[in-house]
């Protein structure tokens, strides 16, 4: 048997310290503008990815009918009543 990792082993699995690393957030991490902005930008992506494959909750066009009802109740409620 020889001591080389197959190559079938991930990077991960090759250096555990390491991925024990990059999965801890501690109080730095938090406080990092790139980290916030990168952990920002990723859940963007992934919410876009998301809607892409249709997993969204609401359709826009149920949103934005909603948002014109409320802006014309307003309307009416301040010229009219």
């Amino acid at each position: 048997m020889s001591s080389e990792t197959p190559e079938t082993d991930t990077a991960a699995e090759r250096r555990p310290h390491e991925r024990e690393q990059a999965g801890r957030s501690g109080l730095l991490s938090s406080l990092d503008p790139m980290a916030a902005y990168e952990r920002r930008t990723a859940r963007i992506r992934e919410e876009i990815a998301r809607n892409r494959r249709g997993e969204y909750k609401v359709p826009t066009w149920v949103l934005a009918l909603a948002l014109a009802g409320v802006i014309g109740l307003w309307v009416v409620v301040l010229f009219v009543l």
